[in-house]
């Protein structure tokens, strides 16, 4: 990361904000008192362009086009490198232990951010793994998520993420016979109707966009 730093003529802090890391946690990554995760190598790749052969083994170029700056200096500057658009989350949207909303969407997570038309830079891009929404949403592809601000408001029929005490699901919410529950509904017949207590509902994220992934590309 020293050699990036150097090559994009940036200090520590410009660089730990284009990465979407803390300029501590980026000291203690430089002074190896942090193991380099999968996730701020991926944050690299996307954000700084870097070869991912490079960074992982040496191999390769580190950069497929001419390095850019954050100085204004030759090869780019500071506004074309800002972060906009809407940010992606390197997590899992379907399955795992339910960690609370700030673990879901903790700044470390970013690895990149999404500038689409009609997409909201107020929602969060977060992958889903599982075929139990397919053939709407498919193993591997991605969802746009807004925070629902008041659960009590819900609308039926629409897709969710539903976090429970143990998992976080992608499922239509449909109305119940009994007030105080709701129905989990999955797109794929193979799964079953789950019921579940509103009560034990810790937070509800609206999807309001589905990004298909090709793999056949």
């Amino acid at each position: 990361m020293v050699y990036l730093m150097k090559e994009m003529g940036v200090r520590q802090v410009q660089f730990a904000e284009r990465i979407g890391v803390d300029t501590s946690n980026l000291s203690k990554y430089l002074n190896a008192h942090m193991p380099l995760s999968e996730s701020l190598l991926n944050r690299i790749v996307v954000n700084l362009g870097v070869s991912k052969e490079w960074l992982l083994d040496g191999t390769d170029l580190p950069f497929g086009k001419t390095p850019v700056r954050l100085d204004g200096g030759e090869g780019g500057n500071m506004s074309a490198l800002a972060p906009t658009g809407t940010p992606v989350y390197d997590v899992d949207a379907t399955a795992g232990t339910a960690s609370g909303r700030n673990g879901l969407f903790a700044s470390e997570n970013i690895v990149g951010w999404v500038n689409l038309p009609n997409m909201s830079p107020n929602c969060r891009i977060v992958r889903v793994s599982g075929d139990s929404m397919a053939p709407v949403i498919s193993d591997g592809d991605f969802v746009a998520v807004r925070e629902v601000s008041n659960p009590n408001q819900i609308y039926w029929g629409q897709i969710y993420i539903v976090q429970l005490d143990d998992f976080r699901l992608v499922k239509y919410v449909r109305r119940h016979t009994d007030p105080n529950m709701v129905v989990l509904r999955s797109e794929n017949p193979n799964y079953d109707d789950m019921d579940v207590r509103r009560s034990d509902i810790h937070e509800m994220m609206l999807v309001q966009h589905v990004l298909h992934i090709n793999s056949r590309l």
